[in-house]
């Protein structure tokens, strides 16, 4: 089992989650968070003043995997989550990493199943 942890654009959010649903991945959590990579954030400029904002928007998600899904869901969020055929800055980061064990609250199914 993998936890698959995607930072998109927002505005690419629903281009994910179609692709994803191509390949049968209907689980995910999405999270709206702040940051910012080699874009290094964006200058504005209020009353003739610019001003620095550091943070940019972005959409965390996060998807627990069984291991024969892990290479069609990293697929589905490169397909969905770039800006353009080449990709730009900002476009995102996928991290996979391994997931111990997962309970399924209401029936306390472990491992595969609940996933």
């Amino acid at each position: 089992m993998k936890l698959i942890i995607a930072i998109i654009q927002p505005s690419r959010l629903d281009a994910v989650k179609e692709a994803l649903t191509r390949i049968e991945v209907h689980r995910l959590t999405v999270i709206d968070c702040q940051g910012f990579g080699r874009q290094r954030g964006q200058t504005g400029g209020i009353r003739g003043r610019d001003y620095g904002v550091n943070l940019l928007r972005k959409v965390q998600l996060q998807i627990g995997v069984n291991e024969e899904f892990v290479q069609p869901t990293i697929d589905a969020i490169l397909e969905g989550g770039r800006s353009s055929d080449q990709g730009e800055f900002g476009d995102g980061k996928i991290f996979v990493l391994p997931m111990d064990d997962c309970v399924r609250i209401r029936t306390g199914e472990r491992g595969d199943e609940a996933i």
